[in-house]
């Protein structure tokens, strides 16, 4: 259903659980940046008022995960750290301006909710993982929790992006986007955040 071409390998969450504190921190600015993502689509699209609507909706709703995230944080007796880099982000950034730079407003239009609908399947494919592999019962059902959201984020900017496209292929655009996703997955999922 989300289209990823290639599926994290399930040895991640081993790397995960040998440092829960570091995954937490990183997936609550993981909601962050999304909310922020969110917020920059309407000042940069405020001519479509469903789009406008939609967005407002995820803000709030990744706001509010952030939240829950930062509960689970110190329900542990953790502290949130420092906002990390998330190379997986910045490779996809930069892959949408080298292959599709520029461009009309609708190219603009699409290429922003490609790269949002691609990071919230990771994201999803990412919870499920971990609603099925963590030894944490706590952790397992609040992944499972979170991932209907995270695929229903998936199906509004692909949605809008195919409402939007003016005279783009999306759907050849949308594959080229999951076949660049796909070969990066070489070098992600080593690491104990939530994209790497």
């Amino acid at each position: 259903m989300l289209g990823l071409k290639l599926p994290t390998d399930p040895r991640w969450v081993n790397i995960v659980e040998k440092n829960i504190e570091e995954i937490l921190t990183d997936h609550a600015y993981c909601e962050q940046k999304a909310a922020s993502n969110a917020i920059t689509i309407i000042v940069k699209h405020p001519e479509y008022p469903d789009v406008v609507d939609a967005m407002i909706e995820i803000a709030q709703e990744e706001m509010e995960h952030f939240g829950m995230v930062h509960d689970k944080i110190k329900e542990r007796g953790y502290k949130l750290g420092r906002e990390r880099k998330d190379p997986y982000v910045g490779d996809l950034l930069s892959f949408m301006g080298t292959s599709f730079p520029g461009g009309s407003k609708d190219s603009q239009f699409v290429n922003r909710m490609i790269f949002a609908a691609i990071v919230e399947a990771r994201s999803c494919e990412r919870f499920r993982i971990l609603s099925e592999e963590i030894a944490d019962p706590d952790l397992a059902e609040f992944y499972r929790s979170l991932m209907e959201s995270e695929a229903r984020h998936y199906s509004t900017f692909l949605g809008f992006a195919r409402k939007y496209c003016g005279k783009i292929d999306v759907e050849s655009r949308w594959t080229t986007f999951l076949e660049f996703e796909a070969s990066l997955m070489d070098k992600y999922g080593k690491s104990e955040t939530m994209h790497g």
